[in-house]
């Protein structure tokens, strides 16, 4: 990456900068860094935004990314919804569309959808041609990030999702640059960029839905691995004698316990047995897990239990990720920990209960800032890479 991109990309990430402040960052002299602000004033990316307080002598400059340069946009793939979104340089976000993931939509129809989307925020928001830089794209794995191309994915409930050249097939239908990662490590970007004070390099991002997904950061950059498998963290054994969830995965693995499928797979368990701990009659097709939610939000023993369940195990599993590679912050976000308070809780008073460190150690924990829009925005930031810089 040229010197010019990495202080452009350094700029769009702190809002706000002086030219004290990157020479301080980069080893440039001060008429070299001059000259390179001088070139992107002249292409229009970056604008003077006033002046900073004096330290002793004049006042700072300070400098900021131009938001009307260009748009970015962001697609985040899962197995029950896709997010599109539109953003500005700062990546302030413009606008969005929500597809469901069923079993129409197959690959063509997603890039079809895609395409209409684009055309619809560029006619609503009056974006001129040349205006649109690019798409990044945080797709469930396991994935081919180099090639672009979504292997196969499990649990979508459309055909056609083997093999699929998506960054070819979404750079041919809008004619736009395209950028692919797994969804776990744009939305761990996401929240990274939303912090705009970035003072913590080492960060762990978990996803706990249907399954369960996992990205780090190390130093302020994604960590990857010689294959891209982001739900890996699913298939840790916690209980070497246990359950298995499908014919695939190993027994006793942590998503056998602390996933959606799971949940959903032990209350059928025991409607089947005609031990219904719900309050209401239902069949075993009927559970699912908005009607675990209203159970639990009912205060339902069971559901309640259910939860509590799920949270301890997914615990232990943090807590031996965090015994390995010691973040700084944990994120756990998805839908179990976005629309369970008790989830979230349990879970983190489990992982911490199960942390071997030192008495100095004490990561933080989160829900995420950015909640169902993490891996759009993360993916968004993907964009960047792409400027000829």
């Amino acid at each position: 990456m040229s010197i010019k991109k990495t202080i452009f990309k350094y700029m769009a990430q702190h809002n706000i900068v002086s030219k004290a402040d990157l020479l301080q960052l980069f080893q440039m002299n001060s008429s070299a860094l001059t000259r390179l602000l001088e070139d992107l004033i002249t292409e229009n990316l970056i604008e003077d935004c006033g002046l900073g307080q004096s330290t002793g002598g004049r006042k700072p400059i300070l400098y900021q990314v131009n938001a009307q340069y260009g748009y970015l946009l962001g697609l985040d793939i899962s197995r029950t919804y896709s997010i599109l979104g539109l953003f500005n340089m700062k990546l302030e976000p413009i606008d969005f569309v929500t597809w469901t993931m069923d079993q129409e939509m197959t690959p063509e129809r997603l890039v079809a959808s895609l395409e209409q989307a684009v055309t619809h925020f560029k006619d609503k928001h009056r974006i001129a041609p040349g205006k649109l830089l690019g798409i990044g794209i945080g797709a469930v794995g396991p994935l081919e990030r180099m090639s672009g191309t979504i292997i196969n994915p499990q649990y979508f409930h459309a055909p056609g999702w083997t093999n699929v050249p998506l960054r070819e097939l979404i750079e041919q239908k809008l004619q736009l640059a395209a950028v692919l990662d797994n969804g776990a490590n744009t939305a761990l970007l996401g929240e990274y960029w939303h912090d705009r004070s970035n003072e913590i390099k080492h960060m762990l991002y978990v996803h706990v839905g249907i399954g369960l997904r996992s990205a780090m950061m190390s130093g302020g950059q994604l960590v990857y691995g010689a294959v891209d498998v982001e739900d890996a963290f699913g298939q840790m054994i916690i209980q070497t004698d246990g359950t298995r969830l499908h014919a695939k995965s190993n027994y006793g693995v942590l998503e056998a316990y602390a996933s959606i499928q799971a949940m959903e797979k032990e209350a059928r368990t025991q409607v089947k047995l005609g031990r219904n701990p719900l309050s209401r009659e239902v069949s075993p097709e009927q559970i699912d897990f908005q009607l675990l939610l209203q159970e639990l939000h009912e205060q339902t023993p069971y559901a309640v239990q259910l939860f509590e369940q799920a949270a301890a195990y997914l615990g232990v599993g943090l807590a031996n990720l965090i015994n390995i590679l010691h973040p700084e912050k944990i994120i756990v976000g998805g839908p179990l920990s976005h629309y369970s308070e008790l989830f979230f809780q349990t879970a983190i008073a489990s992982a911490q209960k199960n942390i071997y460190a030192s008495p100095n150690y004490h990561p933080v924990f989160s829900r995420g800032q950015l909640g169902e829009k993490v891996v759009a925005t993360g993916a968004a930031t993907m964009v960047y890479e792409l400027l000829n810089l």
